[in-house]
């Protein structure tokens, strides 16, 4: 059963006395729920926070179910989101993630994401949530996760 630590309840209760109206804190809440949840948010996570926050679940699957930085599943130690919208598509993101597919690597989580917003450091990734990598090659990618496997 998930429960987040005392320094998590500590964190909401904070959170969502900083904004206006608590729907403001359930972006940073469900990122602390991740976080304590090895790097996803199950249903069972969205009805705790729930009950945490005192709203709804379908207040907190909204948001939950919009942003494609919570993952639903569970997740790789290494999630790998690679921007397949326009921009990047056009700079060979598409054949990036098709190739890092085929490498098969058990610790990495690939994704396909809708826009990194960075069109113009085309093509983009994150890994987890570290900065992103921008203006990125196949080569300089599989060199990442390689070094990133190994250690």
């Amino acid at each position: 059963m998930f429960k987040l630590s005392p320094e998590g309840i500590e964190f909401v209760k904070k959170e969502m006395v900083r904004y206006e109206t608590k729907l403001s804190a359930v972006i940073p809440c469900l990122y602390r729920v991740q976080d304590e949840n090895e790097g996803w948010i199950s249903p069972e996570c969205v009805a705790y926070l729930s009950r945490l926050m005192d709203l709804g679940e379908s207040e907190i699957y909204e948001v939950l179910t919009f942003y494609t930085m919570f993952n639903q599943k569970p997740v790789k130690p290494l999630h790998v989101q690679v921007c397949c919208n326009v921009s990047c598509a056009m700079q060979g993101s598409r054949k990036i993630l098709e190739e890092l597919k085929k490498q098969n690597n058990s610790n990495v989580t690939l994704s396909a994401v809708e826009c990194l917003g960075s069109c113009d450091t085309a093509p983009v990734l994150q890994i987890n949530r570290e900065p992103y990598m921008e203006k990125v090659s196949l080569e300089q990618i599989t060199k990442t996760l390689q070094e990133r496997t190994s250690s």
